[in-house]
């Protein structure tokens, strides 16, 4: 098992090493090839519609077919063939599609990868060994912040016009990686059919579960489309927006790094109702004192329990909750709630919200979010304990 986890350490990387050279600098190319921003915000998000069924589709595919590593190649190669297309494309129509395809594909990688992962590292009962996936985890937001740096530095020594061209290197490396993963016994074909997800989701501690997920990713929404903008709109420049945005990294990898020991603080259902409070001072204080330098540094360290406490406890949830052959449909579910509808919601309605009353509105409604995700954590938390 021990001599995997590289593998699985490098497609982490490599995979958000193509959402960090992505997300930030694909409007710049869009802005290149003389699109309007509204035009802009519709391709933008279809990163998030497409998250909306997509990985649920894939998850359960790999839940009833038994093979997630094969599929998860094979996202990973639709990701290589839709990279490849944005070669040939620049008028709005086509670079939307095969942004959509491109989209669609990705998205299969994490919930199979995930599930995978998960399987890996079980250490029975329905948990997950805490350190081990911190260390793996970990490497995705080295990924990350390495490819924001390195993909500002070369797109400014290329230029724009090269974007599409490292796109489909970035994607190619996380096939190779992709490749490069062991199967596991999950693999086998099943002659018996996958049991159903729905009754699972009926049960009340499953339903509170999804609930503090969305409510605690909608909140960071705000933080994901409109973060940079507020910075810029109080007289920040970009050094120090990129400035924050590296000691939110920073943070999260620091938080991966310990995590073994950090988890064992509380149960995962606990982490939960500690990330939906500190997601709320969060986003008070972004919302309340923005203009303060240090108070934005501070809750950009928070960053390392809102994201990445935040996630590592739903990992172990989703685990306990959808055990064996339904991983791959948590997962996708995880995928689906937390980074589907959320986005969605959030772009939309955020945008409508600054419009009317302005930056701070969306960050303080981020802060209404944080406390109703308390309150989904705290039925939950309860549940459990009755049961």
């Amino acid at each position: 098992m021990t001599a995997s986890l590289p593998r699985f350490a490098a497609l982490s990387f490599s995979y958000f090493a193509t959402i960090g050279l992505f997300n930030p600098y694909a409007p710049l190319w869009f802005q290149s090839l003389g699109y309007s921003t509204l035009v802009i915000g519709a391709i933008a998000s279809l990163q998030s519609w497409t998250r909306v069924l997509g990985p649920y589709a894939w998850g359960w595919f790999g839940d009833h077919s038994g093979r997630r590593v094969e599929l998860l190649r094979i996202a990973a190669a639709g990701s290589v063939l839709a990279a490849a297309g944005l070669l040939g494309v620049r008028e709005a129509v086509p670079v939307a599609v095969v942004t959509a395809l491109l989209f669609a594909a990705n998205g299969g990688v994490i919930p199979l990868y995930e599930a995978t992962l998960a399987h890996l590292l079980s250490t029975g009962g329905g948990f997950v060994d805490a350190a081990r996936y911190g260390r793996v985890r970990l490497w995705g937001s080295v990924g990350f912040i390495i490819a924001v740096t390195a993909g500002g530095a070369l797109l400014e020594r290329f230029g724009i016009a090269a974007f599409p061209a490292f796109v489909l290197a970035v994607n190619g490396l996380m096939l190779a990686a992709a490749l490069r993963l062991p199967a596991t016994r999950d693999d086998a074909v099943h002659d018996a059919p996958a049991p159903a997800v729905l009754p699972l989701l009926r049960r009340p501690e499953v339903a509170w579960f999804f609930g503090s997920i969305f409510f605690t990713v909608l909140a960071h929404t705000s933080l994901y489309a409109f973060f940079s903008l507020y910075l810029v709109s109080l007289g920040y420049g970009k050094p120090v927006v990129g400035a924050l945005w590296a000691v939110a990294i920073a943070a999260e990898i620091a938080f991966f790094w310990m995590q073994g020991r950090l988890s064992a603080w509380l149960a995962p259902p606990r982490w939960l109702q500690v990330v939906a409070l500190v997601t709320t001072l969060r986003f008070v204080a972004v919302a309340g004192a923005g203009h303060w330098p240090l108070v934005l540094v501070l809750a950009q360290a928070l960053h390392a329990v809102t994201f990445a406490g935040h996630h590592t406890a739903c990992i172990m949830l989703v685990q306990r909750f959808f055990p064996g052959r339904l991983r791959g449909r948590g997962q996708a579910l995880y995928s689906v709630l937390g980074y589907g509808l959320p986005g969605v919601l959030g772009g939309v309605g955020g945008g409508w919200l600054i419009s009317r009353l302005g930056f701070g509105a969306v960050f303080w409604a981020a802060a209404g979010c944080g406390l109703a995700a308390w309150v989904c954590a705290t039925r939950m938390a309860r549940r459990l304990q009755a049961a």
